[in-house]
């Protein structure tokens, strides 16, 4: 071997233990502090191939979503997740009145890197362009309160759900307590929105109850404010805020339940992901995993809902 050569092998050795020492320290210092930490330990790096994603993203200007560097199994080490939400569904994603994007999940998405160790980026655009800026490459989640569906399944892979939307039963504090059993509740009036699962699933289970249909739920909540039916069987969620708003007058409350049957209810609200990224996958799914042992998750749900909805 030439010195000339034998010049390059050392200089390529070198830049190669240099670039994996330094791509790990992303996970505490943030991408841009790694890069810098390693140009002043080891000198600038190759150029990128002109074929390198990487260097694709940047001369688009675009925010990278991995590094360049791999991990053992030959997978990209990503160091930062872009998730995409909106800005008009509270709780789960608004502006304060200090013009902030806050909510559920935007607190979570911000757990969920935490977790993982990676930076966090989240924007905001109109809900009708979230999925599709996701397909076209643009984002890497989704974080937005989107229905775990069979339709979104065919263009979207989903995280495993961190939030099922049960039905709840409400009544006035002054009524009876029964047990909320289709034998407790034989001939009592229950209100529930035309058209709706709940509708579906109180015709299927409760068929001794006297059924009244509504137009909405505004309609059904105030019948049951004013004593004009027994009970409310509607989306928990909802109720919950209905429970705790001036509507409601602290008129009622929560009974029985949660009922949580997916072919009525779903399958629960999830981090919508690209298709095929197994990858990006177990990343969320585990991080959701601890918070969901440790009880962060719980915690972020409580914050964020006045009533407890499960």
């Amino acid at each position: 071997m030439t010195a000339v050569s034998m010049a390059k092998t050392r200089a390529m050795d070198r830049s190669e233990r240099c670039r994996r020492a330094a791509w790990p320290r992303t996970l505490a210092l943030g991408l841009a502090a790694a890069v810098i930490a390693a140009v002043f330990a080891c000198g600038p790096f190759p150029i990128l191939a002109a074929g390198d994603a990487t260097a694709q993203a940047a001369r688009k200007g675009a925010e990278p979503a991995v590094a360049a560097d791999e991990e053992a199994d030959g997978q990209p080490l990503r160091v930062v997740i872009r998730f995409l939400t909106e800005s008009d569904y509270p709780p789960f994603n608004f502006f304060d009145e200090d013009g902030q994007l806050t909510g559920l999940n935007i607190d979570l998405a911000r757990a969920i890197c935490v977790d993982a160790g990676v930076a966090c980026d989240i924007k905001e655009r109109p809900w009708d362009e979230l999925l599709l800026a996701l397909k076209r490459g643009e984002a890497d989640a989704v974080i937005a309160g989107h229905m775990v569906t069979a339709k979104a399944l065919k263009s979207v892979d989903f995280s495993t759900p961190y939030l099922h939307t049960p039905g709840r039963f409400a009544v006035r504090r002054d009524t009876e307590k029964r047990e909320i059993t289709p034998g407790e509740l034989e001939g009592q009036r229950i209100a529930v929105i035309r058209g709706s699962a709940h509708e579906a699933y109180l015709k299927a289970f409760f068929r001794g109850s006297r059924i009244e249909v509504h137009p909405s739920s505004d309609s059904a909540r105030e019948a049951l404010a004013s004593g004009k039916i027994d009970y409310v069987f509607d989306d928990g969620i909802s109720l919950s805020f209905w429970l705790n708003g001036t509507l409601s007058r602290e008129c009622c409350e929560f009974r029985g339940g949660p009922f949580l049957e997916s072919r009525y209810f779903g399958d629960g609200i999830a981090v919508a992901l690209p298709k095929g990224d197994a990858k990006l996958k177990e990343v969320v799914d585990k991080a959701l995993s601890r918070l969901r042992e440790s009880g962060r998750l719980d915690e972020l749900v409580g914050r964020h809902f006045p009533h407890r909805i499960y």
